[in-house]
């Protein structure tokens, strides 16, 4: 089958796989546990979005040349996608911690006043996920595992 052998869609899928796992070690270092959720979350260190688009547009460069129609679309198409995880996802991960903040008083009010009996309801609430985008450097290193590791799975392969 063809799709075995796209080199830039393995490339951007292992550079995904791979920025979404050592986020696990990575944050074990200052807490001291492991955290499995962030096998599957968004946000942290490394941006596996960085990663994802630099791997393909690395991974086109190899291929096709750094002349290619095909470069130029991922690596725009790259640029967009990081530029949003410093920009308009993490401001979204802020309005998340605001909001969140919000609600625990809210509810904090409306158990002191009403004396409100059923914390059930309360503990079955989700907050509003925090660690939506990612800090400068975040996607630096996201963006830099992703090109590194397509020039190495394609001297490997």
């Amino acid at each position: 089958m063809e799709i075995f052998q796209n080199f830039p869609l393995w490339a951007a899928l292992i550079a995904i796989g791979f920025a979404q796992f050592i986020k696990v070690p990575l944050a074990f270092i200052p807490t001291r546990k492991f955290d499995w959720r962030l096998l599957t979350s968004t946000g942290g260190m490394p941006s596996s979005h960085s990663a994802a688009v630099t791997a393909l547009a690395t991974a086109i460069a190899l291929e096709y040349g750094f002349n290619s129609p095909l470069f130029a679309i991922s690596t725009v198409f790259g640029i967009i996608v990081m530029f949003d995880a410093t920009g308009i996802r993490r401001h979204a991960g802020y309005h998340a911690t605001v909001l969140n903040q919000l609600m625990a008083d809210f509810n904090k009010l409306v158990h002191e006043v009403k004396s409100w009996p059923k914390m059930e309801e309360k503990e079955k609430r989700e907050e509003l996920k925090e660690l939506l985008g990612h800090q400068p450097i975040e996607v630096f290193f996201g963006g830099l595992l992703g090109i590194v590791l397509t020039l190495f799975l394609h001297a490997v392969l």
